[in-house]
């Protein structure tokens, strides 16, 4: 009898193990706009690169969830202010995650997955750049555990100036 409730209590116990896998990467949505070509092209002056960042996860079903990080890199020459080009991409992955503490998952899902797919974004933006006749982009790395706790203070400061306010 002992025998046979072994797997079961062993099963049971692996269920409520921490799990977590990558299910799937992919570019979700990428596009270049080039508005000034191809006179730019014969343009000499370095472009002062912009980029906008921004993260977001949703729930899709029980233990599967979406993490996208998106970028926009704007190349502008200084003195006229004519954008070179601008890219737009975001890198998508499904993740699965289960069994962890609500903080845990949004901490994994903030932290952990961005940092798995901007190495991937960061080559999609540069090969778009390079098949679109510019020299390559070189995003620099980015602490997303910093961006997130950055953003957690910014939020619970925001919340006690509510909260006096009231």
């Amino acid at each position: 009898m002992s025998e046979a409730s072994a797997p079961a209590a062993a099963s049971a116990s692996e269920q409520q193990q921490p799990l977590f896998n990558i299910e799937k990467l992919y570019v979700k949505d990428l596009s270049l706009e080039s508005p000034n070509a191809p006179s730019i092209f014969l343009e000499r002056e370095n472009p002062k690169i912009d980029l906008q960042l921004n993260t977001q996860s949703h729930f899709m079903e029980e233990g599967l969830y979406e993490v996208t990080v998106t970028v926009t890199v704007t190349a502008k020459l200084s003195e006229k202010d004519k954008v070179m080009f601008l890219i737009e991409a975001k890198q998508a992955g499904i993740f699965q995650v289960r069994n962890l503490p609500p903080e845990e998952l949004e901490s994994v899902l903030a932290i952990v997955c961005p940092n798995i797919l901007y190495p991937y974004l960061r080559e999609v933006v540069s090969n778009m750049a390079i098949h679109a006749g510019f020299a390559p982009v070189f995003l620099s790395p980015i602490n997303f555990e910093v961006l997130y706790h950055q953003q957690k203070q910014q939020q619970a400061q925001a919340q006690a100036a509510t909260n006096t306010q009231h």
